[in-house]
């Protein structure tokens, strides 16, 4: 069954090696590239769904090679290995347009999970949501622009950040539980992903609040998910 297309890109020549042969036994149509530079070209060619890849390359890099890939492909699925515990790695990754991380040890079925949902991301039209512009407080957002403002100046946003805005935004004064956020922005898979979605969250909070450790907007909501805060002289439109 075909489980759908992944360029691999990793300069390790026997990871690469041993995760072609054991994505290509789960269904998996696979190639592989050793460099950035490498992957731009090879993504014209061969047009994956999904590119997996390494941060940690010489050259080029993984960081600059998925800002590229992000700016020449929009709809590519883009997942990025980082090493545990490299939260700047992830951060960076994050913000150069990667739209989802795995990090470094991983097991086979949960990184065979994460790139069937990107697949799945990838292959789905996009679903139906409001076109309707929204601002709460300072904050504005248009879904018909992809573009986020903060005090009237714009706020950079990767694709997921976007999305996970976008519905508690939808949803301002209501507190949205976890798995809710997670299966709506990444799909059942992530249902149970709190620390994932926690560091969206905090990336939220650092481009979008005054004081990111004291939020006034992004909320937590203790045992429950997140909520997008309404006070009395905010008004969502």
């Amino acid at each position: 069954m075909h489980q759908g297309s992944v360029l691999i890109v990793e300069d390790d020549s026997a990871l690469r090696h041993s995760l072609r042969n054991m994505l290509e036994a789960l269904g998996f149509v696979v190639g592989e590239v050793w460099n950035g530079e490498t992957a731009l070209a090879e993504v014209r060619n061969i047009k994956p769904e999904v590119v997996l890849l390494d941060l940690n390359m010489p050259g080029m890099g993984g960081i600059a090679a998925c800002q590229k890939l992000r700016d020449m492909h929009p709809e590519l699925g883009i997942l990025i290995l980082t090493v545990r515990n490299h939260a700047e790695d992830l951060v960076a990754g994050l913000d150069a347009g990667a739209d989802d991380y795995i990090t470094k040890p991983f097991r086979l079925p949960e990184l065979a999970a994460r790139l069937r949902a990107a697949v799945r991301r990838v292959r789905q039209p996009a679903l139906a949501k409001s076109l309707e512009p929204i601002t709460v407080g300072p904050i504005a957002l248009d879904p018909r622009t992809h573009e986020v403002t903060r005090h009237g100046e714009q706020v950079h946003l990767t694709p997921k950040e976007f999305d996970l805005l976008h519905m508690l935004m939808s949803h301002a004064g209501a507190p949205l539980a976890h798995a809710k956020l997670l299966t709506h922005v990444w799909g059942a898979e992530y249902g149970e992903e709190r620390e994932y979605l926690r560091t969206y969250i905090s990336q939220l909070r650092r481009k979008l609040e005054a004081d990111p450790g004291s939020p006034r907007y992004l909320t937590t909501e203790n045992y429950i998910g997140y909520r997008f805060r309404l006070e009395s002289n905010d008004t969502q439109t």
